[in-house]
């Protein structure tokens, strides 16, 4: 009798598939410690940190001498004020599609209402939390806000557990699109729905700009639902013939989305709320929209027909300005980019200015790890700059995904893209997006003292490890993060 051969090679079942097993088994071990693990207690001040069960000694008798993050409030100024409410709260949401979705809402609802202020005034939020047991924060993504109001659990505040308060009080200087969310367990809570709008309007109307309807559309993701102010259907605008449209689009998911537009040309006229220098006429474009970005499309509807704005990434939340016939769709587009768009401001001086300080962050990926100069957390040392100072910033893609990185607390200004300087408008933005293999030179001046995070607006990104600290000397908070306190920003 003849005995068959075995196809399973000894060596493959003896030594490769064990070796198989260790390696996964390792990198398994490896992402749940850097996603799971999370830190005792750090002072983000200065990174004395400790990690799992290491016993670790009160930080509290450990500060730096200088100005608490909790003392820079804001300055007494002479604008009215503006005050709101907000309660956060376990909310059972019923989406307009019959889907039932366990939220956690602002007022009721998700998004959270959108305030809307006026340049200069005081705005004073006061936040309660009714039942969210993790603990809640409010972050004005975009606004210079001074340290002590930034809303980032343990750092510039502890979280606000069920049954506390907290108030929030801040000048919205610089008008524009912004929008707010939860910075306790960030990836979590946007998520879930802690999330709105902040509009803050010019208080005199821009004379280069004839008045236009204005049009609010926030995205996020609730859950697994994409939704468009809430809803899970398309946008319909009214409006009239000839009519422009101001349409503010906030991303505030953590993907980046594509929109176009058919019908008729368009302007971009800000990004992240800063107006651009001279924007010309689009047509047959895709502009792509990266976590966290905001852009204002300016669109004069046609005599005859409607405008039809498309997100790419989802079109059942697509909207339409105006009536009549559909416009076609075209066949082929370009995709924008602000490097050479608008016309650069006469008597620039920026361009020749030679930074004070010059830093390198190359985002990139670690296994299951997302890092910064190949480390992540608390374990990328901070940024540290002076105030007063000139700060240069090369952001280099390194893989991953998109990362839109955004910097609180400041404004800067984009100077390169792949090593060429920028040709058209000035380009100011909080949140920049980066895509593979790209690299951007951007300049800040260091105007507002503080502790400030700057990290992947893909907010899971940022829980996989992309954040980190930009600090300034001399600045010290009686904060902590990690589980002790149960202030846990990037989650």
């Amino acid at each position: 009798m003849i005995k068959k051969k075995s196809s399973k090679h000894p060596i493959f079942y003896g030594i490769l598939v064990p070796l198989l097993i260790l390696i996964v088994g390792a990198a398994s071990v490896y992402f749940w410690q850097m996603r799971l693990q999370k830190p005792v207690e750090i002072n983000m001040a200065h990174h004395e940190h400790g990690l799992g069960s290491v016993s670790h000694t009160d930080l509290h008798d450990h500060s730096p001498t200088g100005v608490s993050c909790e003392a820079i409030t804001a300055k007494e100024t002479g604008g009215p004020t503006r005050s709101f409410d907000m309660t956060a709260a376990r909310t059972t949401l019923q989406l307009d599609n019959g889907q039932t979705v366990e939220a956690w809402t602002f007022n009721g609802s998700a998004p959270g209402p959108e305030l809307r202020v006026i340049e200069g005034d005081r705005v004073v939020v006061t936040l309660h939390n009714k039942d969210i047991k993790e603990g809640i924060t409010l972050h004005w993504h975009g606004i210079n806000v001074p340290c002590s109001q930034d809303g980032v659990a343990g750092v510039t505040q502890d979280a606000v557990h069920p049954g506390e308060q907290f108030t929030y009080t801040f000048i919205a200087s610089a008008p524009g699109t912004y929008w707010y969310h939860s910075h306790q367990m960030s990836s979590v809570q946007a998520k879930k729905g802690l999330l709105g709008s902040i509009i803050v309007e010019p208080r005199e109307s821009a004379a280069t700009l004839s008045p236009a309807k204005e049009v609010n559309a926030l995205y996020q993701r609730l859950d697994s639902s994409l939704l468009l102010n809430g809803s899970s259907k398309g946008l319909d605008v009214p409006a009239q013939a000839g009519e422009q449209v101001r349409l503010r689009l906030t991303n505030g998911d953590n993907e980046t989305m594509n929109f176009s537009v058919d019908g008729a040309p368009f302007q971009i006229i800000a990004m992240d709320g800063r107006d651009l220098h001279e924007p010309g006429l689009l047509k047959d474009v895709t502009v792509p929209v990266g976590a966290g970005g905001r852009y204002d499309l300016l669109i004069r509807l046609p005599e005859s027909g409607k405008v039809i704005v498309r997100n790419q990434s989802f079109e059942g939340l697509s909207m339409t300005l105006g009536s009549g016939s559909m416009p076609e769709r075209a066949d082929a587009r370009t995709m924008f980019s602000f490097a050479e768009y608008g016309t650069p401001q006469e008597g620039d001086p920026l361009p020749t200015l030679k930074p004070d300080r010059n830093f390198v962050l190359k985002l990139g990926q670690s296994l299951f790890v997302k890092t910064i100069n190949g480390h992540a957390f608390h374990e990328i040392p901070p940024m540290s700059v002076k105030e007063g100072e000139l700060v240069s910033i090369t952001l280099v893609h390194e893989g991953g995904g998109d990362h839109p990185f955004h910097i609180h607390g400041h404004t800067f200004r984009v100077m390169s893209r792949n090593g060429l300087p920028l040709k058209g408008s000035p380009i100011y933005l909080d949140t920049l997006l980066l895509k593979n293999g790209e690299s951007y030179e951007v300049q800040l001046k260091a105007d507002n003292p503080g502790l400030w995070m700057a990290h992947c607006h893909n907010l899971g990104h940022a829980s996989l490890g992309m954040t980190m600290m930009m600090n300034y000397e001399g600045i010290s908070t009686p904060f902590r993060v990690g589980t002790k306190s149960g202030n846990l920003p990037d989650l």
